[in-house]
């Protein structure tokens, strides 16, 4: 078989890290971005199949209340450093921003 022009033999191990998903750019527009509205639905965030995580539609439906719920009531709330001082986890199983500065 061949996986992305490798080819892999019959018996051969192949090692997949949950730390380079979501990064293809073929894939996702700018993936090292931020971008709430994004609007992808490939990603792997919530697993898929047998392992996916049973809690995915609410952890969606609690994260778009609480993004409304913040702008609607602090409209003027934006970043308080520059978009590339924000420093992200690529060291961690779950990728996120250790912090996010705001000001309104």
């Amino acid at each position: 078989m061949q996986i992305g022009g490798v080819t892999i033999k019959a018996d051969e191990g192949v090692v997949i890290s949950g730390l380079s998903a979501n990064w293809d750019p073929a894939v996702f527009e700018n993936p090292a971005e931020l971008d709430v509205e994004r609007g992808a639905r490939h990603h792997i965030a919530f697993g898929y199949g047998p392992h996916q995580c049973l809690g995915q539609n609410l952890a969606r439906l609690e994260l778009q209340i609480v993004f409304d719920t913040l702008v609607r009531r602090i409209p003027t709330l934006r970043l308080a450093v520059p978009v590339d001082d924000v420093p992200f986890k690529s060291d961690a199983a779950i990728y996120g921003a250790y912090e996010l500065p705001v000001a309104w």
